[in-house]
């Protein structure tokens, strides 16, 4: 088989920061045509999944997206539209919250959250009659590699392939850069957004002393100390960020699993990364050394993002039935999470 396209990034782009910075403000790709379906949870809340439609036939592919993401994200866009043009079906599934509408329980959605993967891959594959593969960028990569650890060799029955892209492996790294110097433009950019929803949230279920942790949080660390931490169950910040982090369990993925990072990603360079594959790993290292924190925009000016969904894709492709070792059988073992449609 002959080796893929390495990512080179384009001259007039320099540094990590660019490279993350530039295709989200300035790259803007047609929005696929999309599908809303909504899926009640038994616990009373709701998801929003956004479907491109295809033949029930082909291969499907979800998609978590990244912190505050949703299925506009540029990476999105261009990962669903590069699935259609393959002929394949693709769904990006919303974190609670991350819609366009705020959801109905007091918890969101937080980096460790396999048990949300779980029940929304289980819920998926059932309608799958070909090989679900699932793909997770950054906060979404870190939680599908959760579950893919957590799982081990029975994800095998519900997905072929897996990748996670720019995924923060390392959570208290990533969190305490993005607290400090430059890299706090990042986390101030986030909390524009998770800090209203967080307050949205204490006005329907009131917490007087979370409220005034939420609104005097000026990094991610204080605003998931005060509030993604208690909410979802973990005692504190580091509590969360430690328990969370997937880096020591990537030896339990058994699937075949590609990871896309960039060493110069501004949120977890490369020198936190492992150093060199683990012999027997299901897990493929896809270690650039630019690219940005989900950026790898390529081409001449002013660029395309056609580098992150061919790599992807491509290795998807490897590991259906005719060219890998996949098994697409519709057996799928009982979800974690019942789940019925609207």
């Amino acid at each position: 088989m002959a080796k893929h396209r390495p990512y080179r990034a384009p001259w007039w782009l320099p540094g990590g920061h660019l490279q993350t910075i530039y295709p989200y403000l300035f790259m803007r790709s047609p929005v696929p045509v999309y599908r809303r379906e909504r899926i009640e949870t038994p616990d009373g809340d709701f998801v929003d999944l956004d479907w491109v439609d295809g033949d029930r036939d082909a291969p499907t592919v979800v998609l978590f997206h990244g912190l505050e993401g949703c299925s506009r994200s540029h990476y999105a866009r261009n990962l669903m539209r590069a699935v259609a043009a393959r002929g394949w079906r693709g769904v990006v599934a919303h974190f609670r919250g991350c819609s366009g509408e705020p959801n109905r329980l007091p918890r969101a959605y937080h980096s460790g959250d396999a048990d949300e993967i779980d029940w929304i891959v289980r819920l998926i594959k059932a309608r799958t009659a070909n090989c679900l593969f699932a793909v997770g960028v950054s906060l979404g990569g870190n939680a599908l590699l959760k579950w893919l650890a957590r799982e081990g060799q029975a994800a095998a029955a519900v997905v072929a392939g897996a990748s996670a892209i720019s995924a923060p492996i390392d959570l208290m790294t990533a969190g305490h850069r993005l607290g400090a110097g430059i890299n706090r433009f990042y986390g101030l950019h986030f909390l524009r957004t998770l800090k209203p929803k967080a307050r949205e949230k204490l006005a329907r279920f009131p917490d007087p002393q979370r409220l005034r942790r939420v609104r005097t949080a000026y990094t991610l660390r204080e605003f998931d100390d005060a509030f993604t931490a208690p909410v979802h169950g973990y005692r504190d910040v580091h509590d969360y960020w430690t328990r969370a982090s997937t880096l020591d369990e990537l030896h339990h993925i058994a699937i075949p699993t590609l990871l896309v990072h960039a060493r110069n990603d501004p949120f977890l360079p490369g020198r936190y990364l492992p150093i060199a594959q683990q012999k027997g790993s299901a897990v493929e290292f896809e270690f650039t050394e630019q690219g940005g924190h989900v950026g790898f925009v390529s081409g001449a000016f002013p660029g395309n993002l056609s580098w992150l969904p061919h790599r992807v894709l491509e290795f998807l492709a490897q590991q259906l039935p005719g060219d890998g070792q996949a098994d697409c059988g519709n057996a799928v073992p009982a979800a974690r999470m019942h789940v019925s449609d609207e």
